[in-house]
């Protein structure tokens, strides 16, 4: 991991691996069914959370048709208060990003500092020169923080997420260009 770009500092998170001691945090806020009700991602037993946070520290971080999950920590404690997913489509098109953050964080501006530092990591990192992003048109919270750092919606469509037909809203940022 020589050549690791991480961690990556903002003003008051920092993205990083995930490590085993993030295990107690990653659990209590993987398995709020709020949460993780527009979430990929389901509830795990503590024996997977382990492999998976195993997986996930030794992985390389832009691996073709992969989602990485690196942790939003905060900045003065290293505490994981959630984590960022990133997917590098299978032909380096573009990136793929989701997030999730601790509830008893929301409202802080902290989803949107870690999301704009791993949009940076992704552009300062790679040649990909687009981040998408797809959510859940109920999801207010999430839609407000793409369209705060700059995403543009680029369609809308009627899918079957979970068992429960929604309609999910794709976003697009582009690297500046200068």
């Amino acid at each position: 991991m020589n050549d690791d770009p991480l961690p990556r500092l903002g003003e008051r998170i920092a993205l990083r691996r995930l490590a085993p001691s993030d295990l107690e945090a990653f659990q209590r806020y993987r398995s709020d069914a709020r949460l993780a009700r527009y979430q990929g991602w389901t509830p795990m037993s503590n024996i997977e959370a382990e492999a998976f946070i195993a997986q996930m520290r030794a992985a390389p971080l832009f691996s073709p048709g992969a989602w990485r999950q690196l942790a939003i920590a905060d900045r003065a404690t290293d505490d994981l208060i959630g984590d960022v997913g990133l997917f590098t489509a299978p032909d380096h098109s573009h990136v793929e990003i989701g997030f999730t953050l601790a509830a008893e964080r929301h409202g802080s501006g902290l989803a949107t500092e870690a999301v704009r530092q791993a949009i940076a990591l992704v552009f300062s990192s790679t040649r990909i020169e687009r981040v998408v992003a797809t959510t859940d048109a109920r999801n207010a919270p999430s839609i407000h923080l793409l369209q705060r750092l700059g995403f543009v919606q680029t369609e809308t469509r009627r899918s079957l997420f979970k068992g429960e037909w929604c309609d999910e809203q794709s976003f697009v940022a582009h690297a500046a260009t200068d």
